[in-house]
């Protein structure tokens, strides 16, 4: 999800409309969507089926489900700021505010989204609207990053480097995040709250990498500094240590272990009205 905010409204910590938005949505592309693809082909035949890809980013998702459905089924791709989804993927495009509006023409027969809710406040009253616009027998599939647990670097130039990324951790996760919304312990709530939304068959699958410097899992580091920095240098990092900080994203000596991904399904009963 990435997405400018309203005046009004809380921050959302990864601006659209930054220029480093772009890199983030083909790093999170390169990271998470071998792992959503093969998730949501388990799912079943999507051949004319109607999705919505919630919190759409750069759209490689709607790309996706749109090769899958087919010319008789249907794909509409939203976000709060819809500026970096393509018009010539075979996916509708729909600026929209999924804190304050209805879910858009239900109903569904596949809803996906990927690291939204876990910034969204009112994420269990979110999830609640979305499966209640399932269509009887539709999925809804949640991928959340569980960011809170230590342990990130697998290895590091020096001890100094696997401070400074720890560091920058920590910063991130307990301070920079939550101060915007972000719960960093809503990827292992999920399950739970989509047994008690009234879906079936829920499932969850947990995945995590490693990540070298220069590939997609550790470049997200250099990303969250250029979009952050301001509020890296307010929690006390110097410049010289942020600049650091990037320069060990591209270092294939650091190696990081990405977050835990969990992608939990859940599934509207059949008889449901």
């Amino acid at each position: 999800m990435n997405h400018s905010t309203p005046p009004g409204c809380a921050a959302y910590s990864f601006d659209n409309d930054d220029p480093a938005a772009t890199d983030r949505h083909r790093h999170l592309a390169d990271m998470l969507d071998p792992f959503t693809f093969a998730r949501l082909a388990a799912a079943g035949d999507l051949t004319g089926r109607s999705c919505l890809e919630v919190g759409a980013g750069g759209g490689s998702v709607a790309g996706w489900l749109a090769d899958r459905v087919g010319p008789h089924g249907r794909v509409l791709a939203t976000d709060l700021n819809p500026r970096h989804l393509a018009t010539d993927r075979g996916y509708a495009v729909l600026r929209h505010d999924l804190v304050t509006e209805p879910v858009p023409a239900p109903p569904w027969d596949l809803i996906h989204a990927r690291l939204v809710l876990l910034h969204l406040p009112e994420r269990v009253e979110i999830l609640g609207r979305l499966a209640a616009a399932l269509a009887p027998g539709g999925i809804i599939m949640l991928e959340e990053w569980a960011a809170a647990y230590r342990g990130l670097v697998l290895a590091a130039p020096d001890a100094a480097a696997a401070a400074l990324v720890d560091r920058y951790q920590d910063v991130l996760v307990e301070r920079l995040l939550p101060a915007n919304g972000n719960d960093p312990g809503w990827a292992g709530q999920v399950h739970a709250a989509m047994l008690a939304a009234g879906l079936s068959d829920v499932d969850t699958e947990i995945r995590s990498a490693s990540w070298a410097g220069g590939t997609a899992g550790a470049l997200i580091i250099a990303v969250n500094v250029a979009q952050l920095r301001s509020g890296f240098l307010s929690a006390g990092f110097t410049e010289e240590e942020l600049d650091r900080l990037c320069r060990l994203a591209a270092d294939p000596r650091l190696v990081v272990r990405g977050h835990f991904t969990y992608s939990t399904i859940g599934r509207r009963p059949d008889g449901a009205s």
